[in-house]
């Protein structure tokens, strides 16, 4: 995905313990880790890269980034 220059499209990046890898439920909402929220796509990348690779011994331990300019406009 490309954004547009000058046009920020907000990217969400969080992640937490999964109760079991074949899902998307965690173990713990309350210590969900919110990284935070990023102007582009390669911004929110690299921090969900980072945090990814931090926490590579924990397998249950997943950052996911989401597309909140597509939640905020969903017909753009």
């Amino acid at each position: 995905m490309t954004d547009t220059p000058g046009k920020p499209l907000l990217h969400l990046v969080f992640g937490g313990e999964l109760e079991d890898l074949n899902s998307y439920d965690f173990k713990d909402l309350s210590k969900l880790d919110i990284v935070g929220i990023f102007p582009n796509y390669a911004t929110a990348h690299a921090a969900w890269k980072a945090k990814s690779q931090a926490t590579v011994d924990n397998a249950q331990m997943r950052y996911f980034v989401v597309h909140l300019h597509r939640l905020l406009d969903p017909q753009a």
